[in-house]
């Protein structure tokens, strides 16, 4: 019974890590827990630039592999997240959940073109 709800504790205690570990995931989290739902894909109001930018760096990713480029694109996809997670960080420091909803939106937007890059980049 002892090693039953140890096995539970620990795999709870690792869930909550990972979770804090991510800026993203953590962002999240911290929305959920001050009753905030998360920005669905339908209503993110990104704006045409930032939504241009994210579509033109898809469209880089849906070329031939090319190392240049998409180590290029994955500079740039850190840069952003870092950005990002400034913005978020100090939208929550100021108790603006509003703004923070919309920098983790974007944040999941960089976040699934991350899995893309790491997708291309494995060896077919």
């Amino acid at each position: 019974k002892e090693q039953h709800y140890s096995e539970q504790h620990s795999s709870l205690i690792n869930k909550a890590y990972q979770t804090l570990l991510n800026p993203l995931s953590r962002g999240l989290y911290l929305l959920e827990l001050n009753g905030v739902e998360p920005a669905q894909e339908t209503d993110c109001d990104a704006g045409s630039a930032f939504l241009t930018e994210i579509m033109e760096i898809n469209e880089k990713l849906a070329e031939p592999k090319n190392e240049d480029i998409l180590e290029e694109i994955e500079t740039l996809i850190k840069v952003k997240q870092e950005e990002l997670t400034k913005e978020v960080t100090a939208a929550f420091e100021r108790d603006d959940l509003q703004e923070a909803k919309k920098l983790l939106a974007k944040m999941k937007y960089f976040a699934n073109l991350e899995d893309k890059l790491k997708n291309k980049k494995i060896p077919s």
